[in-house]
């Protein structure tokens, strides 16, 4: 006998209700809808995400939970998960985001700079967590009414964990790898209080402070070889085709069937000394690393650190740097900038699974970052150029760049208080990346402080006032 269906309804829910105003829904796909609602309590507008599938909610739970405090990442107030419905996030809900600072045109150097060192501070934060966002692009860096930067929609995020972690009896670990079971242990209230518990095991820089390039990647290659992994992607390939998300403001790829017209595989499980199952069917097309692109299933952080400088060339030059219609196209585009893909640009590309398999030519002749950035100083399209380079070893790491003198020459970041923020978003086509819908409202800022767990019955509420 087949399983009732889940009624995918907010409105329902007594325990939403009796705390929140639900206004209207703003975003819906096949794995979330999103909902514009008010606070109660204080008249406060949130956003309501109510996510489908359990174990991108965990992912999305878990991954703002180690980010908790950080100032450049968006507030996860509470969540609420009951045992037969979806999960639903309370998130503050921000007026408008980057892409939509981007569409306005005119961003001043200063400015430019300063949106790039809060987007660099966010990115920072989650790679010192060991956390890979993997969908960076300027849809889903919202932005505060007073002019603070924050990442947001961590639905495709992943954190590098120990794939050998026992931890205690009580606190059992939060995903449930077994491939048997198509739902994720958390949909249950009491392992949702376990994933609150948990200290859960990332690699933290003993000193917070300044690494090499060369000592970055080092411990990279260090948690590889002591058997780190991700947690899994197996049949958790989460895309919400024109899913606009005001709390978490995004909208992914233009392909209303995922993997439709490009070249992209489902990650298989890698035992040995390799990354664990990831997918490279993640990401919006123009912000993908080439290393996605050609299917590769063993990739790290600097995923993230390629999308950074797409991010920032669309920034200083209100045009998207190579606006692919499918995954080849893509490639090409990026081939016909910065030159050819092989051993001598990028050692060890032949091993990717599908790099024998694209023919994109041969060309003499790339036309350089410098042709797609005609307006901007040779100090920007470096900036662009560290990070977008074909060996992940060689792209400059997020903490580089904050230290680096870019920052610190003249025209100097503006300060956040004199950023010009507009007043809602464009009214985008939602058939194109970064599509979304126009709809204001305003910040609330409250930070995570200590968890209040109340469970009636089935229902499970957890609150970080």
């Amino acid at each position: 006998m087949d399983p009732p269906p889940k009624t995918w309804s907010i409105h329902t829910r007594s325990e939403i209700t009796a705390k929140y105003q639900v206004l209207s829904r703003v975003g819906s796909g096949v794995y979330a809808d999103v909902y514009c609602a008010r606070r109660l309590s204080d008249g406060a507008a949130v956003g309501l995400k109510e996510v489908h599938d359990s174990q991108s909610a965990s992912r999305e739970i878990e991954a703002l939970r180690l980010l908790k405090g950080s100032r450049n990442v968006v507030v996860l107030h509470e969540f609420f998960w009951r045992e037969d419905e979806d999960a639903v996030l309370v998130l503050e809900f921000l007026g408008t985001d980057l892409a939509t600072v981007i569409g306005e045109g005119g961003v001043g150097v200063a400015e430019a700079k300063r949106w790039m060192v809060q987007a660099l501070s966010a990115v920072d934060e989650c790679h010192r967590n060991m956390i890979v966002h993997r969908d960076l692009k300027p849809a889903n860096f919202l932005v505060s009414d007073d002019g603070v930067l924050k990442l947001a929609d961590f639905g495709q995020a992943r954190i590098l964990v120990e794939s050998g972690f026992d931890a205690p009896q009580e606190n059992p670990p939060p995903y449930e790898d077994d491939a048997s079971n198509s739902e994720s242990s958390l949909q249950h209230p009491e392992a949702i209080s376990q994933l609150v518990n948990l200290n859960q095991t990332v690699y933290e820089n003993p000193n917070q402070g300044t690494v090499s390039h060369e000592e970055y990647f080092r411990v990279l290659d260090e948690m590889k070889t002591k058997s780190y992994s991700y947690d899994t992607d197996k049949d958790t390939n989460i895309y919400d085709g024109n899913t606009s998300c005001l709390a978490t403001c995004t909208t992914s790829d233009i392909d209303d069937d995922l993997c439709k017209g490009s070249f992209t595989y489902e990650a298989e499980e890698v035992g040995g000394n390799e990354l664990g199952c990831l997918t490279s069917c993640v990401g919006t097309r123009w912000f993908r690393a080439p290393e996605l692109l050609y299917g590769s299933t063993d990739y790290g952080l600097e995923v993230d650190l390629w999308s950074l400088g797409c991010v920032f060339a669309e920034l200083l030059t209100s045009k998207p740097l190579f606006p692919g219609t499918s995954d080849v196209d893509q490639l090409s585009r990026i081939v016909s900038v910065l030159g050819n893909i092989n051993e001598e640009t990028w050692p060890g590309c032949s091993k990717i699974p599908d790099y024998g398999s694209i023919s994109l030519g041969n060309v003499e002749n790339p036309s350089g970052l410098e042709a797609c950035m005609p307006n901007c100083s040779p100090n920007e399209v470096s900036l662009v150029q560290r990070l977008v380079c074909y060996d992940p070893a060689k792209r400059t790491t997020a903490m580089e760049l904050l230290q680096d003198k870019y920052f610190s020459e003249e025209p100097l970041p503006v300060p956040i208080s004199e950023l010009r923020v507009p007043l809602t978003r464009n009214g985008q086509d939602q058939d194109s990346p970064g599509g979304h819908n126009g709809m204001g409202s305003d910040s609330d800022l409250e930070e995570f402080g200590t968890l209040n767990i109340t469970t009636t019955g089935s229902d499970l509420s957890i609150q970080i006032p």
